[in-house]
């Protein structure tokens, strides 16, 4: 691969974190159908876990929008390449996503979903990085928060390589 990896959170420390945020949201939404809104591609290691880990009736769609391309630095454009197959009128929705970086690109989709008229909308995220924040941008059940560090795995890619570890680690290109 050429780059090294330094482990953040192995993977027993993640999938235990999951299970955590399964069981908050089973509490928060008892007797409630909600919808989880998987933000493309990186959240999708993350939303199917936590969907497994989720006991209440759910509804699981995609969503994809971008403001990094190959890039380790946002770009500050954001824009959508996927739009939801279901309508979410009406229906208690969280957005899960991968990490919460500088909050312009779920800025600018929770406004998206507000307009849509959920009848409740929230953001979980795995990862959260509060020093690169330039955006109001607040998640209501986080996995981790982290220093400024460009991370990967579990999902989070660096040019859409390392998706696929089963920890989060911090990448270090070309060393």
């Amino acid at each position: 691969m050429g780059d090294r990896i330094d482990i953040l959170f192995p993977e027993r420390e993640v999938n235990n974190r999951i299970r955590q945020l399964g069981e908050k949201i089973t509490l928060d939404y008892r007797g409630e159908e909600i919808v989880l809104i998987c933000t493309l591609k990186g959240a999708s290691f993350f939303a199917c876990e936590l969907a497994k880990r989720i006991d209440l009736s759910l509804i699981l769609d995609f969503i994809s929008v971008t403001s990094y391309g190959n890039s380790t630095n946002s770009s500050g454009e954001v824009r959508m390449i996927k739009d939801l197959d279901e309508s979410i009128e009406g229906k208690h929705v969280i957005v899960v996503e991968d990490i919460v970086d500088t909050g312009r690109t779920l800025s600018y989709l929770m406004e998206i979903l507000k307009k849509r008229n959920p009848k409740s909308l929230k953001l979980c995220t795995l990862l959260d990085k509060p020093a690169r924040r330039v955006t109001d941008v607040q998640a209501d059940y986080i996995g981790f928060s982290i220093p400024d560090q460009f991370v990967v795995g579990y999902g989070l890619d660096y040019a859409q390589k390392y998706r696929n570890l089963p920890y989060i680690g911090v990448v270090n290109p070309g060393r």
